[in-house]
């Protein structure tokens, strides 16, 4: 499916605690980068609205519409491929999935570059990238900081993301950045991902159970202080 990216696109980012939104319209970036915490169902679509506003437009002119994919927050990602296709399908506007590991990754350019979140439960999310050549050296894989480990024959690395912000931080340098919708509507404008249906649209999971039982949550932190 052929987007044309002269056109009006949308960007949106659930993937954690921020509600990050940008939209590039008439040659301008519009954009909002707030602190919702458990209030992004909230302000999502008045946030939209109020974009939409300053730049002159409507859904209906949107090429597409761009979301996180994950891996991520749950209801936060839920939140927002719910809007995303909400938006879209009045109007068959396409949806543009983009892994948020890549989004974390391709801040920086190296050839070997870990790209680590905050997964929660002791754990993190991480892939490793060549953003040099636009390469995946790894497939996402969620698992304890300290496990990680670099792929065969990688050079010197450069990590990125807020997991080098935890008390237990991969044991690699890194920088803490995490990137906003602005960093999800450069990737799509690569060309690089696929344009979809909305109805087509899904997210990326990279654990079997997306929510552990109250029971399951108290042995896990048992076992982690075991």
């Amino acid at each position: 499916m052929q987007i044309d990216f002269t056109r009006p696109l949308l960007a949106i980012d659930t993937s954690t605690s921020h509600l990050s939104l940008a939209l590039s319209a008439g040659n301008q970036i519009f954009s909002r980068h707030l602190e919702a915490g458990n209030r992004q169902s909230e302000w999502i679509l008045p946030q939209i609205q109020e974009l939409f506003a300053e730049a002159g437009i409507g859904a209906a002119d949107l090429a597409a519409i761009v979301y996180a994919q994950g891996p991520g927050a749950f209801t936060g990602l839920r939140i927002g491929i719910g809007v995303a296709q909400g938006l879209a399908a009045p109007f068959d506007t396409p949806l543009i999935g983009i892994p948020c590991l890549d989004a974390v990754a391709f801040q920086i350019q190296a050839d070997c570059v870990l790209a680590a979140t905050d997964a929660r439960m002791g754990e993190v999310f991480y892939a490793w990238f060549d953003t040099v050549n636009h390469r995946r050296l790894s497939d996402a894989q969620v698992g304890a900081a300290a496990a990680i480990e670099p792929p065969a024959a990688a050079k010197q690395s450069q990590g990125i993301g807020n997991a080098f912000a935890l008390a237990e931080p991969p044991p690699f340098a890194g920088r803490t950045d995490m990137p906003t919708a602005a960093d999800y509507l450069v990737l799509a404008q690569s060309g690089r991902y696929p344009a979809i249906r909305a109805d087509e649209a899904a997210l990326l999971y990279v654990r079997d159970k997306i929510a552990l039982t109250a029971r399951e949550q108290a042995e896990r932190k048992q076992n982690s202080a075991l």
